[in-house]
C-alpha cells in the first residue's frame, strides 16, 4: 500500500521530504518556551565542555523537572516536585569542587557587590562578606 499526496505531510526537512500521516513523531510534549529553555541549556553545557549527548541529557532532564514543578508534565515524581529548583540548585552547586571558588571568583562577587576592602582580604574573608 503505498503512499498519495493526500496521505503525505511535508515533514519540515525541506522540499520534497514527507512522512506518512501516522508515522511521525508523537505530539510535542514542550512548549516553545520549554524548547528554548533547552536550548539556551543545551548550549551553556557544549560551552563548558562537555559533550553533544551529555548536554542533551542534562538539558532534557533539567526541562522535564522544571515541567513538573510547573505542573506541565502528566507524571511527576515526588522529588521533581518538592525538592529544590533546579535553577536554584544549580545556582547553590556551581563552582563548588573540594575547595570551593577560587579567591579570584570571590573577589569579582565582592568587587560586583562594591565590598569595601576587598583587595586585602583572605579567601575566608571574602567567602564571609560575599556570603557564599
Amino acid at each position: 500500500m503505498g503512499s498519495t499526496e493526500s496521505d503525505a505531510i511535508e515533514d519540515g526537512d525541506g522540499p520534497g521530504t514527507q512522512i506518512e500521516k501516522g508515522a511521525g513523531m508523537p505530539p510535542r510534549a514542550w512548549s516553545d518556551k520549554r524548547e528554548r529553555q533547552y536550548e539556551h541549556i543545551k548550549e551553556g553545557v557544549l560551552e563548558r565542555g562537555e559533550d553533544e549527548d551529555t548536554a542533551e541529557e542534562i538539558a532534557a532532564r533539567t526541562v522535564n523537572k522544571e515541567r513538573a514543578r510547573a505542573g506541565e508534565a502528566r507524571e511527576a515524581r515526588f522529588t521533581s516536585t518538592e525538592d529544590i529548583s533546579s535553577g536554584r540548585r544549580g545556582g547553590l552547586r556551581s563552582h563548588r569542587g573540594p575547595g570551593g571558588r577560587t579567591r579570584d571568583q570571590l573577589y569579582n562577587d565582592a568587587r560586583e557587590k562594591n565590598i569595601s576592602g576587598r583587595s586585602k582580604m583572605t579567601k575566608a574573608e571574602l567567602e564571609r562578606a560575599v556570603g557564599r
